[in-house]
């Protein structure tokens, strides 16, 4: 019987789980947001959805092409060359070709292989390549806009979001920031896109039509004391009837389907948001002196959108748990320091700037390796 020891390198806990199959229960848990979108904004959120999914896409695809060779393929040599003009002048003169037209077939497979190795291009498997990523950042950045937004608009912001953010750092799993928010930010600062409409869905059950149709939104209105906290109910803010904001952040109906699927699927644990939106709630209602704003807070803006779908990314948040708790309680913290202070939805600027301290977390929070025992100090030796 062998007993040999067989060493092989790691990885050695390996999961059917790919990357592809998390993008697609992501792109499910996103679905319902996107049907609300597309109910309450109607033909807007249609061409905002399909111009930031078709950009991304198209960009990843553009840019693993050039970066990989492009059309840097050449299949004829000067011997290949001779070899043609010497079967055309055998066939013209009636001679016997054929040995020479075999040597010409094998010739040019050679240089086809040779030409395949070297142009990176050719070496792609697109099929595999493709991981849904682009399309998961695409969907996402169009439902985190208004539906004011031009076409190319979300375009330019997802042509952003993924050559710059994304492949520039080296394509899927190595970008330090979240591609969408990157793409919303760049678009708040180049088009200043802060004009908001209702959606045009269902009735208002109680609201004050004067704040529904000033171009701003219900969270903006309230910061900066234009309406009463009680100008909207919390049933008409869960549902997103009559309440101004972005496509895919109105409905929190919405937002909760796709949280419970990416629970049920082990895709996000289920305090991260949780934690994100009490920390929150807890603390608007602190700076306000006011316990009713806690529900407000959380149910205004793009709070349940960023904290399910944004904050939760694998790459752009942090490895071990008790650096994870630091990161959604800080995040829930300074959105509602600087919603308070700027009046403004600041989801996206929050998301930027843990992304950046997100190192330091893994650096200076790290986990207890497997198996770890801390030894218990010897109060004899640390008296002498």
């Amino acid at each position: 019987m062998d007993n040999s020891i067989v060493i092989s390198t790691p990885p050695h806990v390996k999961s059917k789980r790919t990357t592809r199959k998390i993008m697609l229960d992501v792109l499910i848990a996103l679905a319902p947001c996107a049907v609300c979108a597309i109910v309450y904004y109607l033909a807007d959120a249609v061409v905002l959805m399909v111009s930031a999914v078709a950009f991304a896409v198209a960009t990843e695809f553009v840019y693993y092409f050039i970066a990989r060779g492009g059309f840097n393929v050449r299949f004829a040599t000067a011997e290949t060359k001779a070899l043609t003009k010497k079967v055309a002048e055998l066939k013209k003169s009636g001679q016997p070709y054929q040995e020479a037209a075999d040597e010409l077939k094998a010739k040019r497979k050679d240089v086809r292989d040779a030409a395949f190795a070297k142009s990176r291009s050719v070496c792609v498997n697109w099929a595999k390549q493709f991981d849904f990523t682009s399309v998961v950042t695409g969907l996402i950045l169009a439902l985190i806009l208004p539906s004011t937004a031009q076409w190319y608009e979300a375009a330019i912001g997802a042509i952003v979001a993924i050559a710059i953010v994304k492949m520039a750092f080296g394509g899927t799993g190595k970008n330090i920031a979240n591609p969408a928010a990157v793409g919303r930010v760049f678009m708040f600062i180049s088009f200043s896109i802060t004009s908001y409409v209702a959606a045009n869905f269902g009735p208002v059950l109680d609201a004050d039509s004067s704040i529904l149709s000033g171009g701003a939104t219900y969270l903006s209105s309230l910061l900066s004391g234009k309406c009463d906290i009680n100008a909207i109910s919390l049933l008409d803010l869960f549902l997103g009837s009559g309440v101004a904001g972005c496509i895919g952040e109105t409905c929190k109906l919405a937002i909760v389907v796709g949280y419970v699927y990416l629970v049920v699927r082990r895709v996000i644990k289920w305090w991260q948001p949780v934690l994100y939106l009490v920390v929150l709630g807890l603390m608007a209602s602190l700076i306000n002196l006011d316990f009713a704003f806690f529900m407000p807070s959380i149910l205004s803006g793009g709070a349940m959108f960023g904290a399910v779908f944004m904050f939760t990314d694998y790459v752009t948040s942090p490895k071990g748990v008790y650096a994870q708790i630091v990161y959604y309680a800080f995040a829930g913290l300074l959105t509602a320091v600087l919603r308070h202070f700027t009046h403004v939805e600041v989801v996206s600027f929050i998301i930027l700037l843990m992304n950046l301290i997100v190192p330091l977390l893994d650096t200076y929070i790290r986990r207890r390796p497997f198996g770890y025992k801390r030894e218990k100090k010897n109060k004899e030796v640390a008296g002498k």
